[in-house]
């Protein structure tokens, strides 16, 4: 694995068992990831999109182990994640963090802001009760909040002050890298920026790697440095951020990106609508899970699914109209 590559996962799936068809003759699931290979780099952001219900949220969580996958690795450090015992998974646990998308549920309603960012020093048994509060005190206040907010509880702070809250549990431990699952979108409009700010200077002084999970491709596009974009349990696309924006390959890539509101009135983007609705996990179409509702679909869609291609230098996509160099193991 390169050096310079943090986070190394390969053919990843998490399929959910969902009863048996007709008779009990064959047992059915449902497909929430079906073999993701993805690398991210140490000090990036790799942006992760896609439609709800895409499977981005049980990527996140299961790179984190969170959830157990059905199959394939996920190298962390140099560390196959998922042959880890539990004691040993416990202690990487301090490298690898979560920020959850609803900061309202995401914290218990009965414990204030300092006793919430303590209890992950509290779970690792990390130093004496005053390098503890020290350093709850340091990081509270890293976030943007007071001490004197300290002993508050979570009601009487607002949806940014509670996210702020969140990324201060996070980031207690000291980790190398943080899954944001759409760590703004239940916030307002006007306090996502302050928040997302705040996120880009945390990464910025303390060389983080985040995964950052969202639907919003103008958020994606503002935070991001690669961007990989998902459908159906599968990454169709991935580039860096100036290539994803400025020449998105795959159809639904360029579904997505023509839905994107422009701010001048006086220009029009040409829209491509998608006909159909998503296909369900339970029951994704053969070969490309796409070609149900591409308007450049082909008989060889139907029948085999695409690989991921080298279309251009670090420019990825899976699709049977795009040429290019197919991928090989370890490359994302």
């Amino acid at each position: 694995m390169s050096g310079d590559i943090l986070l190394q996962v390969k053919g990843l799936k998490k399929y959910y068992p969902a009863g048996s068809s007709l008779f009990g003759r064959n047992q059915r699931y449902v497909k929430a990831v079906d073999g993701v290979d993805l690398a991210i780099r140490r000090g990036q952001t790799v942006g992760l999109v896609g439609e709800s219900g895409c499977g981005k949220s049980t990527l996140g969580k299961s790179v984190l182990r969170l959830i157990e996958p059905t199959q394939g690795s996920v190298e962390f450090e140099g560390q196959d994640v998922l042959r880890l015992p539990p004691k040993k998974m416990r202690e990487l646990r301090k490298r690898m963090q979560i920020v959850f998308q609803d900061p309202y549920s995401a914290l218990n309603p009965r414990m204030t802001v300092f006793e919430t960012v303590r209890s992950p020093l509290d779970a690792f048994g990390i130093g004496d009760r005053q390098t503890r509060e020290k350093k709850v005190m340091d990081v509270i206040e890293y976030v943007g909040l007071s001490r004197q907010q300290m002993h508050r509880y979570p009601h009487e702070f607002s949806g940014g002050q509670r996210q702020r809250m969140i990324i201060a549990r996070a980031l207690v431990l000291e980790p190398s890298f943080i899954v944001c699952d759409e760590p703004v979108s239940a916030l307002d409009v006007s306090i996502r920026s302050q928040v997302l700010n705040l996120m880009q200077d945390i990464q910025r002084e303390r060389g983080l790697t985040y995964l950052f999970i969202s639907h919003d491709l103008s958020v994606v596009k503002h935070v991001s440095d690669q961007v990989a974009v998902m459908y159906l349990g599968r990454i169709v696309e991935q580039a860096s951020r100036t290539q994803i924006f400025s020449n998105p390959q795959h159809p639904y890539t360029q579904a997505l990106m023509s839905a994107i509101p422009i701010p001048d009135a006086g220009h029009r983007r040409q829209h491509t609508t998608l006909e159909g609705d998503v296909p369900s996990p339970l029951d994704p179409p053969q070969g490309c899970h796409f070609h149900t509702r591409c308007p450049q679909a082909v008989p060889r869609c139907a029948a085999q699914a695409p690989c991921l291609r080298e279309t251009e230098p670090g420019h990825w996509t899976a699709c049977h109209l795009c040429s290019g160099t197919p991928q090989k193991e370890g490359q994302a």
